[in-house]
């Protein structure tokens, strides 16, 4: 299969999101490859010179950054055992993903990737172009950050079997109908094979 993209890695950078312990114990069951699949994606990014930047979900104590308003993460505000996924070992990036290196970590504290963080400023400063999306949840930080990642006018590559969600049909559903309107969407391999040719 011709792989739909080039790669430019001093523009390029991989955002692997929200792959904490928690989330993925959550979301991940019966998927022992993925974590194996992504971390190997990060591997040659840094190999090959792309910048990687971590997103993962966190908040002070009380939640101050959170309005009750808001209905996906006020449920998390009155819950002590839904914050408790963003907390100690629970909220750390999986070791399959960690940082290494010159990575560089964003917290967030709603559902895109660039909603109140400096994300974009970093983008901009390190002169990036393209952006490499994958992680958990499919419907959730990958769509939301996709989105606004193409009203600004990057060029957005999705890694579609180093993305997750609970609902299988929405998945396959934003993958094959939503995200091309957008983005290259390829799996892991053929990510992997642009980088070698790049």
């Amino acid at each position: 299969m011709a792989i739909p993209f080039s790669l430019d890695a001093a523009r390029t950078a991989v955002l692997s999101m929200d792959l904490q312990n928690g989330i993925v114990a959550n979301y991940l069951k019966g998927q022992e490859d993925f974590l194996g699949r992504a971390g190997g994606v990060l591997k040659e990014a840094r190999g090959r010179g792309l910048s990687v930047i971590h997103i993962q979900v966190g908040f002070r104590p009380g939640l101050p950054e959170v309005s009750v308003r808001n209905s996906l993460f006020g449920a998390i505000k009155n819950s002590a055992q839904h914050q408790r996924l963003f907390e100690g070992t629970s909220g750390e990036i999986h070791s399959a993903v960690a940082p290494e290196g010159d990575d560089i970590v964003i917290t967030k504290h709603r559902v895109s990737a660039f909603a109140g963080t400096d994300l974009d400023m970093i983008l901009r400063a390190k002169d990036i172009e393209t952006l490499v999306l994958f992680g958990v949840v499919t419907s959730g930080v990958v769509l939301s950050t996709l989105l606004h990642g193409s009203d600004a006018d990057y060029r957005l590559v999705v890694v579609k079997d180093c993305c997750a969600d609970s609902d299988a049909e929405v998945h396959s559903c934003l993958m094959e109908k939503v995200f091309p309107r957008r983005a290259s969407v390829v799996d892991a391999s053929e990510f992997l094979g642009a980088l070698q040719a790049s």
